[in-house]
This record gives structure tokens, C-alpha cells and sequence, in this order.
């Protein structure tokens, strides 16, 4: 698919352009024959010239960036329409399971309502009774399945324009942070809901007069933006006759009609034309929400309980010979691969395993495949994980001097697995690695890891925590991948005359190498101000 994709959007346009004929009625022009109803379709012939399909941009891209462009979010950038995952989301992230499974029973009446009262319906059920100084979903869940649901030839041609207006169906909240700080766009223009008490209402705010006042207050901006320029044009850029309506797009020299039939024949946004790295986001849902994808999630909830259950019961009381196999048969799988340095390494004690940080499992599956028992040394785990765990846990206190005593003792005991990094990261990059780990020992094996979900993500920064390994475990299929790299020599140990602080970064450096992420000098602090709005310590 991402081969497909790497055709410039301009040659797309152009060759769309050709293939593309006008209607009966306007042989000449570029008017969109989106429009069946009759009676629809007389109101775009009423002014002809204005109105074109968006693939006649392409003879115009050298102007583009002189221009503002109002733009549909849902229309013309993503490439599903369908809000109801969305929807699915806030309920689901931010009111819980009863919520979402409301959601979902109301599905049809939505369906059956029509667009309008649909969109009505779904604010209410996910919005009402939240608190909006607390709702965050906007900002830590969204971000990351709209990203992936944006078509690529739709945001080439959004991003040409020099400045852009996002106008969303939905409210805005949805996609303020979104548009804002992972596309650049300068005005955000949305639904707004109403707010009692700190509450939300689940109502939309205000009448169509007080939206075309908020519209105003946004045209003026971009007016502000447009002085000093004079051959700036404002052009629209919509997918719908409801949408042209609005007051932005009214005042548009001349507006572009993206049809569903153009979106289906584009690709989905590449993660590396991303404008800004997605690398930290929240919640618990690890798939899109559709209607069927949704019902499939409730329909296995109990199945997923008891597997839950007996994943538990078999790591905590069967020896390795027994319950590896079993655990394999009930679908929680590893694929593993062992340096020869590191296989002499996993025979003796006192190892220090570093790892990169997925979910609070990796040590145990480290235990599992070397099959020794070997003591976890985390920032931060809550009661009920170190009570479900097959292995010893120990936390540390971030206090240097504490946790350097704590490392030793525990070595002395067996070997140890740290995650430096202080927290886990979900998407393919590796945080900032603290140092302590490698004044302890010399005797350093760096472990590489990754997982797969299907259903649940677990690992959290705002939710419960200590329900982090139940979703993991939850899941048909959790899958990791554990490489256990070369043994650090000792020239490029603290012993060997290096610093810590390399030894950290080199760590850091192996492990992204072998699995093909990205270092960052990202910590747990910016992690948690991010997702959390605190600093990740309680």
C-alpha cells in the first residue's frame, strides 16, 4: 500500500483530472456530478462557475501556497466518513464499557435518524456527565486513529495551501488537537457543546445564528491573515451541499468537491510524511471501532476474562516445561532470538538484562525464555501486578543512591531485568535511557522488544494501572518479539573506562538498531505532562 502511495499526489491530480468528464449540462466545466437529487444539483448549476471538481487543482498547485484553503475535515481529509468510531472512542476512553455498549445498542436508531440527529445522539451518549477539565481524549486518543485514517492525496493537497481552515462536522474538542499540533492548522472551526458546572452537557451549543457568529469571528482571522497579501485567494475545499452552506465556505472564491468515489481511490497517509512523529498516545482501545468491530470486542469480553484468568493461574503455579506450551496453545506467543554472547550470559547469575520498555510483561517473558527466574526492577507497579506476576518485582524510588543499593542487593541474589527507559512507549521509538543500570555491572545483555495487540493496548498513563496486564492478557493474541542482542563487551562497560552516560546511549542505540526504531531524548516526564497533564509520579 505504501508503495502505491509513493506516486506524487500532483501526477494523481493530473491524471484524475483527465478521466473525469462534465456533466451534460456543463460541458466545459469541472462542476462535480456528486449531486443525484435533481433539485440539489439546480443549486450548484446556479452558479457554474464557482463550483469544480478538486482535481482541477492540479494545473494550480505553483499558487496554491499564496492561498487559504477552507477545508471539511471529514469530507475531503479523512478517508472514512463514519463518525461513529470516534464516538466509540470518547464513550468507550472516557465513560466507560456501559457507555460504549449504549453506543452501540443505539447504533441503529442513529443509522435510522439520519445525519443530523445521529451526530445528536452520539454527542449526548458519549459526552454527557464528563468532566471538560478532565477530558483529554481529544489530545491523547484521537490524534492517533485519525492520523492513520488520513487519505494521502486529500492532506498533499491540504498541506500546499499557505494557510488553512479546518472546518469539522464534529464538536471541537474531537479535533482541535489534531488539526493544531500534528497537522499545523491555523484556524480549527467545530461544533461546541454545552458546559454546566464544568459538566458537559452532551448539547450542542447554541442555534444556527450563534455558529454563523462564530464562523464570523474565524473569517476575521483569516482576513487578518490575508492583509498584506493581495494575491491571496480564499478557496474552499468541501464534499457536500450541507457543507457549502456554511458561512466560511460562502465566502469562498471558488470551492473544489471531493466525492466519496475520488477518496475510495486514495491511500492512506504514510507514517514517515507524518507532519509530527506520533509517538506518545492513551487508552485502551488497540483497533478502529467500527459498529461490527465493536460488537466482535463485547461478544469476547467474557471469553477474554476467563483466558485472562487462566493465562494467570498456569505462569504463576506450573513449572516452565508445562506451562510455556500451554500458554502457547491458549495464544499468547514469542518469537525470540539469542546473540551467542548472550547465550552464555543466560547459563550464570548476576546478569543485568536491559530492555526497552513495552508493557510491565516484558521480564517475565525474558524469565520465560531464558526459563530462570530472575527479579523485575520497575519505576512504578501497582498491588495487583506484583501479586499476578510470576516473578519476583521489586520498585525502585528514584532516589539515586536507594535504588543503586537495591540493584546491588538484588544481584547478588540472581539476575535482574531494568527498563531504562522509565516507561513504556507503544510506537517504534525508544525514550531516553537512564544510566544507573550500568554502574552496577559489567555484565550487560541487551534485550530488544516489541508487541502486538489486536484488542486491547496494555499499558496506560491516565486509566488504571493496575488493570494494565488484565487487557494484555485479554487479548486473543498478544504477541511478542524478544531479541536478545550481543553481550556488551567490557571495553564498553563503566569498567572499561566509559562513562555511563554512554553506555546508556549505546544501549539505546543497539536496541533501536535491531529493531528498526527511532532514540529520542524523551523521558517519563514528558511522557506524562503530555497524556496526563502531571510529571508520572505518585
Amino acid at each position: 500500500m505504501v508503495a502505491a502511495a509513493s506516486a506524487y499526489p500532483s501526477e494523481i491530480l493530473m491524471k484524475n483530472a483527465n478521466e473525469f468528464s462534465a456533466p451534460r449540462s456543463q460541458k466545459n466545466g469541472c462542476i462535480s456530478d456528486d449531486f443525484t437529487n435533481q433539485k440539489q444539483y439546480d443549486q450548484v448549476l446556479l452558479a457554474p462557475q464557482k463550483f469544480h471538481r478538486y482535481t482541477c487543482l492540479a494545473p494550480r498547485l505553483e499558487e496554491l501556497p499564496n492561498q487559504t484553503l477552507v477545508f471539511n475535515v471529514e469530507e475531503t481529509l479523512l478517508k472514512s466518513s463514519s463518525w461513529f468510531p470516534l464516538f466509540m472512542l470518547v464513550a468507550f476512553e472516557g465513560g466507560g464499557i456501559l457507555r460504549a455498549l449504549l453506543l452501540l445498542m443505539l447504533y441503529p436508531l442513529v443509522c435510522i435518524m439520519g445525519q443530523e440527529w445521529g451526530l445528536k445522539v452520539m454527542v449526548f451518549v458519549s459526552f454527557f456527565g464528563i468532566k471538560r477539565s478532565t477530558f483529554r481524549i481529544g489530545r491523547t486518543v484521537l490524534p492517533k486513529f485519525l492520523l492513520e485514517n488520513v487519505g494521502y492525496e486529500g492532506f498533499e493537497l491540504t498541506m500546499r495551501f499557505g494557510k488553512r481552515v479546518g472546518v469539522s462536522n464534529l464538536p471541537r474538542v474531537m479535533v482541535q488537537a489534531f488539526l493544531s499540533e500534528y497537522l499545523g492548522i491555523e484556524h480549527v472551526f467545530g461544533k461546541e457543546i454545552k458546559v454546566f458546572k464544568g459538566f458537559y452537557l452532551g448539547l450542542m451549543e447554541g442555534s444556527s445564528k450563534d455558529e454563523q457568529g462564530r464562523a464570523r469571528e474565524v473569517w476575521g482571522k483569516v482576513m487578518e491573515d490575508k492583509e498584506g497579501n493581495k494575491k491571496s485567494q480564499v478557496v474552499g475545499l468541501a464534499g457536500s451541499l450541507k457543507t457549502i452552506s456554511n458561512y466560511l465556505f460562502t465566502n469562498c472564491k471558488d470551492i473544489y468537491l471531493v466525492s466519496e468515489a475520488d477518496k475510495e481511490k486514495w491511500h492512506y497517509l504514510p507514517r514517515d510524511k507524518y507532519p509530527k512523529p506520533m509517538i506518545f498516545h492513551d487508552g485502551r482501545l488497540a483497533f478502529w471501532p467500527t459498529p461490527l468491530a465493536t460488537l466482535v470486542m463485547f461478544i469476547w469480553l467474557p471469553f477474554g476474562i476467563l483466558l485472562c484468568i487462566a493465562r494467570i493461574i498456569i505462569s504463576q503455579f506450573l513449572p516452565y516445561s508445562i506451562s510455556i506450551p500451554l500458554l502457547a496453545f491458549l495464544g499468547t506467543s514469542a518469537v525470540s532470538s539469542i546473540h551467542k554472547s548472550a547465550n552464555v550470559s543466560i547459563a550464570s547469575k548476576g546478569v543485568v538484562y536491559v530492555c526497552n520498555h513495552k508493557t510491565l510483561l516484558d521480564p517475565i517473558y525474558i524469565s520465560f525464555i531464558c526459563r530462570t527466574p530472575l527479579t523485575a526492577l520497575t519505576y512504578s507497579v501497582s498491588k495487583t501486578s506484583q501479586l499476578i506476576s510470576p516473578i519476583k518485582t521489586i520498585t525502585l524510588t528514584r532516589d539515586r543512591q536507594k535504588d543503586t543499593e537495591i540493584m546491588h542487593k538484588a544481584l547478588r541474589k540472581g539476575s535482574i531485568a531494568v527498563c531504562p527507559e522509565g516507561t513504556t512507549c507503544r510506537e517504534p521509538y525508544l525514550l531516553r535511557f537512564s544510566p544507573l543500570f550500568a554502574e552496577i555491572s559489567n555484565d550487560i545483555v541487551p534485550v530488544a522488544m516489541d508487541v502486538k495487540v489486536s484488542m486491547f493496548y496494555g499499558t496506560t498513563a491516565t486509566g488504571i494501572k493496575a488493570l494494565d496486564p488484565i487487557f494484555f492478557l485479554m487479548n486473543p493474541y498478544p504477541f511478542y518479539i524478544v531479541k536478545f542482542l550481543e553481550k556488551l563487551p567490557n571495553s564498553h562497560t563503566c569498567q572499561g573506562g566509559m562513562s555511563k552516560f554512554d553506555v546508556a546511549n549505546c544501549m539505546q542505540g543497539e536496541i533501536a538498531k535491531a529493531l528498526g526504531f527511532t532514540c529520542t531524548n524523551l523521558t517519563r516526564k514528558d511522557k506524562y505532562l503530555m497524556l496526563a497533564g502531571n510529571t508520572g509520579i505518585y
